[in-house]
């Protein structure tokens, strides 16, 4: 017998979606990944062995029945605007139906300013969300890997009659002091206080070593979202920034709740990483090559969408007792040629050839990488488009690694990008 209940709230959460436009705040540096956003935006950045970062919120708003989507873009934006004209142009267009991937640059609409802030990017871009008219707006960071059913976040808001709902990370405190912006609620969830990194954040009621840290992905009631965002534009020395101004302005007279991102198997804390230092980002993609990562990225229920190059399949080559190309707890993705090289704990992604003697261990080698022979490269994230000539060695010397103009992280962990070795894949002159 078909459980009507669950009939009737399938057919309410798609019906939500299906009134919701997605706003991607996408133009973000990623200051904080030194050389490797130089050259890209972060949600731009590579992760996972052949998705970015961006492919993550995408990918939830398509499984979640959301396909009215816009990406807003500033910083160094030409490869991930090329990535999503490549991989996310597919949706189907006229006849009735109602679904895109629209990119939103920052194109000066109103005024003469670029994005100045998260609730400034959405007010220059008014006049595109009212043509589509949707009931809710959801808005989203892209620089955050996780996946996240957004019909349940709907529906919850519409459930609480909210104005805005703020999804939330439930931290210990201990971590969240300093790090996040953390909401205090009440017992049934109303948001009555938020606080920029505080260093005491105030604990969840009936969970006194636990506190709600803000995702940065909101849904609001599309009327109540213009009016913040015309208000906070008219507003003198405001940042023009949701967290910072529109939801500290608002708490008092208006329902905004917090909804806590909860894994809907396990109601614990579901999967989610910031991927915003050297560091996150080394161990992020580490997780991944354990033989059950919590981040399931061969999930066939929820699939990561992204690019797909036609590479052909990864090579292994050469079972010499002297020379074996082979690779172990490792992630390889097409194009890639093993020749006669060892590769352990790591992830390779598209392209890559790494000749014969040569060792990978503990490392994220990003596409198109060369490896000469003979070489050694331990603990280290090494950049697109890298040449390492024969008998280079990596991550074993830290102060020879610095010597040379490569960047050691607090973890010890090396970066390395064309530019430090004098190749200059961009010219500006």
């Amino acid at each position: 017998m078909v459980n009507q209940a669950a009939t009737e709230d399938a057919r309410f959460v798609s019906r939500l979606t299906r009134e919701t436009v997605a706003l991607i705040l996408a133009g973000g540096r990623g200051s904080r990944l030194h050389e490797l956003t130089d050259w890209r935006a972060k949600p731009a950045l590579y992760f996972g062995g052949k998705f970015r970062i961006i492919d993550f919120p995408l990918s939830n708003c398509i499984n979640s029945g959301i396909r009215r989507i816009g990406v807003l873009t500033q910083y160094k934006a030409h490869s991930l605007i090329r990535h999503l004209v490549q991989g996310w142009s597919w949706f189907r267009a006229g006849a009735g139906q109602r679904e895109f991937v629209e990119i939103l640059p920052a194109s000066q609409r109103v005024g003469g300013e670029w994005y100045r802030g998260t609730a400034d990017a959405v007010y220059q871009n008014l006049d595109i969300i009212r043509t589509h008219d949707p009931r809710f707006v959801l808005i989203l960071s892209g620089d955050h890997v996780y996946k996240m059913d957004y019909g349940a976040f709907l529906a919850a808001h519409v459930e609480k009659e909210a104005d805005m709902t703020v999804c939330c990370l439930e931290v210990p405190l201990e971590e969240a002091a300093g790090q996040f912006g953390v909401m205090t609620v009440d017992e049934t969830g109303r948001v009555i206080k938020f606080t920029e990194k505080p260093e005491h954040p105030d604990p969840v009621p009936g969970k006194p070593d636990i506190c709600l840290a803000s995702m940065g992905n909101y849904i609001f009631n599309t009327e109540f979202l213009y009016e913040q965002v015309i208000k906070d534009a008219d507003t003198v020395g405001t940042q023009h920034d949701f967290g910072r101004n529109i939801i500290p302005s608002i708490i008092q007279n208006y329902r905004i709740y917090a909804y806590p991102f909860r894994d809907p198997k396990t109601g614990q804390q579901a999967y989610w990483r910031d991927v915003g230092t050297l560091d996150a980002f080394w161990g992020a993609n580490m997780e991944l090559v354990a033989v059950t990562p919590q981040l399931d990225m061969y999930d066939k229920v929820w699939p990561i969408y992204t690019h797909q190059t036609q590479d052909p399949p990864a090579k292994f080559v050469f079972d010499e007792d002297d020379r074996k190309g082979y690779a172990l707890n490792s992630m390889v993705s097409g194009g890639n040629v093993i020749s006669g090289a060892f590769i352990n704990r790591s992830l390779l992604f598209s392209r890559c050839h790494v000749h014969s003697h040569s060792t990978i261990v503990d490392s994220v080698v990003l596409p198109d990488v060369n490896i000469g022979q003979n070489c050694r490269v331990r603990r280290a994230i090494i950049d697109r488009g890298t040449l390492l000539d024969s008998g280079t060695v990596i991550g074993e010397d830290p102060d020879a690694d610095r010597e040379r103009g490569f960047r050691i992280t607090e973890n010890g962990v090396t970066l390395v990008t064309p530019d430090m070795l004098g190749q200059h894949l961009h010219f500006t002159r």
